[in-house]
């Protein structure tokens, strides 16, 4: 394993030791030469100021890069918000009172914030000659959060490069290979491996974000691409579609659990089984799991050291956000609850924040959740515990998403599998779960379609 002085030098190394000019970033668009100017003028641009940290609400992946690496050489800490309209940009604003926002496109803006739009062509100082400190925050990733209450993750530059770095070498990622990405740079996911990979590796990346199955299948085609970078609700309306072609020899899912009916769907129809990376926004990647290999079980990272106490997961990783509570001996304890696997790794056994307590009763919503999804019919389904009776107890209820399933034919069901007061109080049917953009389930959403 990699000690943290190794992995600055790796970092800084992004800064001091440029790439060789030509490759492509940005299919058909930006070269990496070009993404490393536009961090040189955007480090002169921003050197300096007084005013704190920068808003990035860029959209273009080549601007995105070239604000991290500004920032990696001593520019300004960059604020990512978890959604771009004015709402979600004047509460941001509120809380950190951020002066300047970096953008390719026009934008609703609180009044008096300074706007600067990086183009092609744009230069400035080599950044070589900055100081470089991989071990500083500069990057605060702003999440949604389960509740709609934003969350705040900083990063350090080793956080990001240091685990892209990893990536690129343990997937053997280089030159020759494209990237189509479904997922929002804005998403801790969407950011390593559709931002930070291809800019570490000299892989390119296809310019938009499909997110319908011809647009995945017709980009994966087009742009020859041999790695995919998507999500499980998009692996999900995959399912029986042709095959990708011949150029993919790597497909990655995050941001949620895979089912193991569109895992083996995907590999029916494509040589390259998916690969499930295990991992969160404040702890970065962790684990991994190919069950195309036959692995049912999730494989830390070599980079990660690990422990299971009490069914909990605890880790120690580079990737870790700085403001995370850690033990006395730099382990992490995790929200999620697991087993150790014969031969080594972990099988997940759901969050610890899924077990509830109805009538004094232990539940576990995981659990409901799965039987639930196997009853015919179903295509997805979420299991909430509602505050009743004042916050004193709780109460199930279950949205279930499919076109075809019988809520009276379902309850019974459940009512031969579980104890009544585990049964769902409310069943909601509806056609599809809503999402957010980095493919997990929008909650706020999901509790006002719960409100009548």
């Amino acid at each position: 394993m990699s000690t943290m002085a190794d992995l600055a030098r790796d970092v800084a190394r992004l800064i001091t030791e440029m790439p060789v000019a030509g490759r492509s970033f940005s299919v058909g668009d930006a070269s990496v030469t070009e993404v490393y100017a536009m961090a040189a003028w955007l480090r002169a641009r921003l050197a300096g100021r007084a005013d704190g940290a920068v808003c990035l609400a860029a959209e273009d992946r080549a601007v995105i890069a070239a604000a991290l690496l500004a920032s990696l050489a001593g520019g300004p800490v960059l604020l990512l918000p978890f959604a771009f309209s004015a709402q979600a940009l004047v509460a941001m604003h509120k809380a950190t009172g951020f002066a300047v926002v970096i953008t390719d496109v026009h934008r609703d803006l609180p009044p008096g914030v300074e706007v600067v739009c990086p183009r092609r062509g744009d230069s400035g100082p080599e950044m070589h000659r900055q100081a470089i400190a991989p071990r500083e925050e500069i990057l605060r990733l702003y999440t949604g959060g389960s509740t709609g209450v934003p969350q705040i993750w900083p990063k350090t530059g080793i956080n990001l490069f240091a685990e892209a770095l990893f990536l690129a070498r343990h997937f053997g990622v280089s030159s020759t290979d494209r990237i189509v990405a479904t997922i929002s740079p804005y998403h801790i996911y969407g950011l390593l491996y559709s931002v930070l990979l291809p800019l570490v590796s000299g892989a390119s990346v296809a310019p938009g974000m499909p997110s319908y199955p011809d647009e995945i299948v017709h980009a994966v085609r087009e742009r020859q691409a041999s790695i995919l970078v998507s999500v499980p609700a998009h692996y999900r309306i995959l399912r029986d579609r042709s095959a990708m072609g011949p150029s993919l020899r790597l497909a990655f899912s995050s941001a949620g659990i895979l089912d193991p009916d569109d895992s083996r769907d995907f590999y029916r129809h494509n040589p390259a089984g998916i690969v499930e990376i295990y991992g969160s926004t404040e702890t970065g990647g962790i684990a991994l799991r190919r069950r195309s290999r036959g692995e049912e079980q999730f494989t830390p990272y070599p980079t990660i050291a690990w422990r299971i106490e009490a069914e909990r997961l605890h880790i120690r990783s580079p990737y870790l956000s700085p403001n995370l509570p850690l033990q006395a001996d730099g382990y992490f304890v995790t929200g999620d609850r697991v087993e150790a696997a014969d031969g080594g790794g972990f099988h997940l056994r759901g969050r610890a924040d899924s077990i509830t307590k109805v009538a004094g009763k232990r539940v576990d919503l995981e659990e409901i959740a799965a039987l639930i999804r196997r009853q015919p019919g179903v295509t997805d389904c979420l299991v909430m515990a509602l505050d009743d009776d004042g916050g004193r107890e709780h109460r199930i209820v279950a949205v279930v998403e499919g076109g075809d399933v019988e809520i009276e034919a379902l309850r019974r069901e459940l009512a031969g599998h579980l104890e009544p007061y585990a049964l769902p109080r409310a069943i909601r049917l509806v056609d599809r779960l809503p999402l957010r953009d980095n493919g997990k389930y929008d909650r706020p959403a999901i509790l006002r379609l719960l409100a009548p």
